[in-house]
């Protein structure tokens, strides 16, 4: 086998050279029994037989001892050290010898194929660069630019940071300067590269092209995109399914049971026939040898090893294709999903609206209305709020100087205060806010945002988050909702408008749902808090039946709760991306999270994560998650099947050490092997 680590090469030399050792000494010992060879001989060649024993098994026979010392008697070195010791006090030397080669060559191959398993998601997490090259001023002043090279967990938000061609991207941020294209592989499974230009995002864990890329860090380096997946891929083995736990408990008493059985069947038998002669029950070394047989069978490898191989193979298949399952339980949760509800905004739409209309009320102008909602929303990370605020950005919303703004209170301010970038997050805050004080800002889900803007009050959001505050909407009902949502604004008490957005459904969400039902999904509901217009346009247009709108998050995990009572013998699951959703998330047997540009909370609360935000990947973690509980089924299937089978032939006397070696060895190895079928998708 190649790409064997020092340690597995010399446990594969060991075994090599016993096994030579084997093949000599049984020859001449074939050779010498025939040749009528006896006496001191046949004893040197007796002992002889330790020393393949000795150099294959030796440390098997050492981690028993240790383990004892420290109180774990029952494991499978227990087991073996107890059955070839057992076979050498009966006279079967080669035997005895076999059986721990045979062993030892199961332990190789399970740790090869473990450590297969391992490093195809090391390989695939090796994503973090080591460095970040961090630009610092000199003078105070940006006119000549210094680098220096900064471990990116020490990297803080604001920073600006250098991606050259070729290089890792190492932490998430806003391009500033330069074109490229970035290769997102590593993290979405995706060939295709991603082109970007100054105001994109990026995330870090893709390869940058050939363009040189001067990017503003968004995300400290512990809160990147990189940092995240790491955090999710090493603690996925903490959750484990319930064929794991079973597993595990069936393991911690099934072999002090195996132990005693595998006693009484050496001791009670042959006891009775001492007793009672006339029963030719058989000696006491015909059920020793039985004894040894059933310990040799019944060591629970196959099981202890395949299954929980089996979950890290799907988790690992699932990683390679941009979906983070952040343990096995959620693994079997979603091979047996039956109901499946999709938030809509940003999960199976874009989520990058445009601003459509802007339609006034009350004397308020238009530029006054968008600068209102830039800048109450300016510090929320909800797709509809980076839309206003890019928005604003391209506008200018000073076109006429000598015009009183009723916001800021400010007359005759130019354009050149306000610089054309990218608005986001602290981007915002940094470059369009200026001299507009913001304070007292409410994110109010499932409404909207409230802010002071210079001592002002602005309301932002839906009509709900209006009528809340008593403000009267003097439009006719429903205006501005016809299929796209619509964000009204009140400024000082007073309402002043509204902005109509646009949102376009994502490429691949039709093609999601068809997969989806063709899995087996029973039953496909769209959950939203958007209008009933524009809930009703995106279920027609994605063949959903079920929808419900106008949703708050308490209205969204009362309709999960209800789905979890009508639920036959499988799963709820929710897929979601903003903040709002956190708690429809963690409430649904699955959570799903879109991780690309869905929320913090959102991604911290789901159990799986989609790291290209693309709803079609849903029905491949289905796909790799039932595959991987078929086999893991096969496994133990078949496992108990032929151990309990040879557990009888050598209960009546019909089974060798040789055949126990295959029940148990043998098994496991077969079981790996269909195991690591996991691997591929």
């Amino acid at each position: 086998m190649p790409d064997l680590t020092p340690k597995q090469k010399k446990l594969a030399a060991r075994i090599v050279i016993a096994a030579l050792l084997l093949i000599i000494i049984k020859i001449t010992d074939i050779i010498a029994t025939d040749g009528g060879a006896r006496g001191n001989f046949k004893i040197f060649l007796k002992i002889l037989y330790l020393a393949p024993y000795f150099i294959a098994g030796w440390d098997v026979l050492y981690k028993s001892i240790r383990h004892i010392k420290n109180g774990q008697i029952f494991d499978e070195n227990f087991l073996m050290s107890l059955a070839t010791i057992g076979a050498l006090a009966i006279g079967e030397y080669a035997e005895s010898v076999f059986v721990m080669l045979f062993y030892q060559t199961g332990e190789l191959f399970q740790d090869y194929a473990v450590g297969r398993s391992r490093r195809s998601v090391a390989e695939l997490m090796d994503i973090r660069p080591d460095i970040a090259h961090i630009e610092i001023s000199g003078d105070g002043e940006r006119t000549a630019r210094n680098w220096e090279d900064m471990d990116p967990e020490d990297a803080e938000a604001g920073m600006i940071m250098l991606v050259n061609p070729g290089e890792r991207v190492p932490l998430d941020g806003i391009v500033l300067d330069g074109v490229s294209s970035l290769d997102t592989s590593a993290l979405t499974g995706e060939s295709l590269p991603r082109d970007v230009k100054p105001g994109d995002e990026i995330i870090s864990g893709c390869v940058n092209g050939a363009g040189l890329l001067r990017v503003q860090v968004t995300k400290s380096g512990m809160e990147s995109t990189v940092s995240r997946i790491l955090e999710l891929v090493e603690n996925a083995g903490e959750k484990k399914a319930v064929q794991e736990r079973f597993i595990t408990r069936f393991a911690r008493y099934y072999t002090p049971c195996v132990v005693i059985f595998a006693a009484l069947l050496a001791i009670v038998p042959p006891l009775i026939g001492a007793i009672n002669p006339a029963l030719e029950i058989g000696n006491w070394s015909n059920w020793f040898h039985r004894a040894l047989v059933f310990l040799v069978v019944s060591c629970p490898c196959a099981l202890v090893i395949s299954v929980p191989l089996s979950f890290f193979g799907g988790i690992g298949a699932a990683s390679r294709k941009g979906i983070l399952i952040k343990g096995s339980v959620y693994l079997e949760s979603l091979a047996r999903a039956e109901i499946i509800a999709f938030d809509k905004t940003g999960t199976l739409t874009e989520g990058g609206f445009q601003v459509r209309e802007i339609v006034p009320a009350n004397g308020f102008e238009k530029s006054e209305i968008l600068k209102a909602a830039a800048l109450a929303e300016s510090r929320s990370s909800h797709p509809i709020a980076r839309s206003l605020c890019a928005e604003y950005q391209n506008q200018s919303a000073y076109q006429n100087p000598d015009a009183r703004d009723r916001i800021s209170g400010e007359k005759n301010k130019t354009p050149d205060a306000y610089q054309n970038q990218t608005a986001s997050g602290d981007d915002i805050n940094n470059n369009i806010i200026n001299n507009n004080i913001i304070s007292d800002v409410e994110e109010l889900a499932g409404y909207g945002v409230r802010a002071r803007v210079n001592g002002q009050e602005i309301c932002a959001g839906n009509r709900r988050l209006l009528e809340r505050q008593n403000i009267n909407i003097n439009i006719l009902s429903g205006a501005g909702e016809n299929g796209g949502p619509a964000v009204y604004i009140a400024i000082g008490g007073v309402y002043a408008g509204m902005v109509i957005l646009s949102d376009q459904l994502k490429s691949g969400a039709k093609q999601a749902m068809d997969d989806l039902k063709r899995h087996g999904a029973a039953r496909i509901v769209l959950l939203t808090g958007d209008t009933e217009a524009a809930a009703k346009a995106a279920a027609d247009a994605l063949g959903i039946r079920e929808y419900h709108a106008g949703l708050l998050p308490a209205a969204k995990v009362d309709f999960i709760e209800e789905l979890l009572r009508q639920k036959r013998r499988g799963n709820v699951c929710f897929v979601g991306d903003g903040i709002n959703d956190a708690p429809v998330l963690a409430r649904a047997d699955v959570g799903i999270a879109m991780g690309a540009l869905g929320s913090d909370a959102a991604v911290e609360a789901a159990d799986i994560v989609l790291m290209d935000d693309n709803p079609a990947k849903i029905a491949l973690a289905m796909e790799i998650a039932r595959k991987t509980l078929k086999i893991v089924r096969q496994n133990i299937i078949f496992a108990l099947t032929v151990k309990f089978l040879v557990l009888i032939l050598g209960a009546f006397g019909l089974a060798n050490l040789w055949l126990a070696v295959f029940a148990d060895v043998g098994v496991a190895f077969l079981a790996i092997l269909n195991a690591m079928r996991c691997l591929r998708v």
